[in-house]
C-alpha cells in the first residue's frame, strides 16, 4: 500500500479524483434527494415546531458542513506549512467558496426557522454572532487568495488567516457549551436520542433523526465531490499558468 502523500503529486491526485468523482457525486444526489423527500414529505409535523421542524432537514447539514469545512481546511493550510504540497493548498482554496454557500444556507435557514420561533430573524446569540464572523473569514479568506499574485505567498498568508479564523469556527461548534445564555439550543441529533444542551432534556425522535442522517451524508459526499472537482480544476489553472508564463520567458 502505498503512502498518502503521493495523492500530493498533482498527476496522481488528478488521476484519483477522475475515478471516484463521479460515483461520489451519484450517491451524494441520491442519498440528498432521498433524505430531502423523506423529511419534508414522509414525516410528520412536530408536537411544539409544526411544519416548521421540517427546516431542519436543510439547517442542520449546512451548519455542520459550514463549520467542518473549515476546519478541513485548517488541516490541508496546515499541511501546506509543514510539507508544501501544493495539492493541499489548492484543496483548502477550493473549499472555501463552498463553505461560504454552506454558511449561507445556514444562516438563511436559522432565520427562517428562527422568526416562528424566537419572534425574530435575528438576535445577537453567542452562536449565531460566532457564525456571522466565520461567515466574514470565510469571505476574507477568498479575498486574500484574489489579491496576492504569487500563489504560495497567497498559500501562506491564507493558511495563517484560516488558524485564526479556527477560534470562531469553534465557537460556532460549542458556543452553547461555553455560554449558558442565548436562544440557540445545544446540540441534539448526534446520535438517536441525544439529550440536548441546557436544563430541559429533550429527545430527538428516530422519525426525524434517520432523513437527517441521509440528509447530512448527503451533504457531506456533494462537499467532497465539490472539492476534488474544484481542486483539480485548480491543478489544472495553475499548471496553465504556468506553461503561460514559460512561453512568455521563451
Amino acid at each position: 500500500m502505498g503512502s498518502i502523500w503521493e495523492y500530493a503529486n498533482p498527476v496522481k491526485f488528478s488521476q484519483t479524483v477522475s475515478r471516484f468523482l463521479l460515483p461520489v457525486a451519484t450517491i451524494a444526489a441520491i442519498a440528498t434527494v432521498v433524505g430531502l423527500i423523506w423529511g419534508f414529505f414522509f414525516t410528520p409535523d412536530d408536537y411544539r415546531q409544526g411544519a416548521t421542524v421540517k427546516i431542519i432537514y436543510l439547517h442542520v447539514p449546512a451548519a455542520l458542513m459550514a463549520i467542518n469545512i473549515w476546519f478541513m481546511m485548517l488541516v490541508t493550510s496546515l499541511i501546506w506549512l509543514v510539507r508544501r504540497h501544493h495539492v493541499s493548498a489548492l484543496a483548502a482554496k477550493a473549499a472555501a467558496p463552498v463553505g461560504v454557500v454552506m454558511t449561507l444556507i445556514a444562516l438563511w435557514t436559522g432565520a427562517v426557522w428562527g422568526q416562528p420561533m424566537w419572534g425574530t430573524w435575528w438576535a445577537w446569540d453567542p452562536r449565531l454572532t460566532s457564525f456571522l464572523i466565520l461567515f466574514l473569514f470565510y469571505l476574507g479568506y477568498i479575498a486574500l487568495w484574489e489579491a496576492i499574485d504569487n500563489p504560495d505567498t497567497a498559500a501562506d498568508l491564507t493558511a495563517v488567516l484560516c488558524i485564526v479564523g479556527s477560534v470562531f469556527a469553534m465557537l460556532s461548534r460549542y458556543a452553547v457549551n461555553f455560554w449558558n445564555q442565548g436562544l440557540h439550543q445545544g446540540a441534539s441529533i448526534m446520535r438517536a436520542g441525544a439529550v440536548t444542551g441546557g436544563d430541559t432534556e429533550e429527545k430527538v425522535s428516530n422519525v426525524f433523526f434517520y432523513p437527517l442522517m441521509m440528509c447530512i451524508i448527503g451533504f457531506v459526499l456533494f462537499f467532497v465531490a465539490l472539492v476534488l472537482l474544484r481542486t483539480r480544476t485548480e491543478i489544472h489553472k495553475r499548471r496553465t499558468r504556468a506553461l503561460l508564463a514559460r512561453e512568455r520567458l521563451a
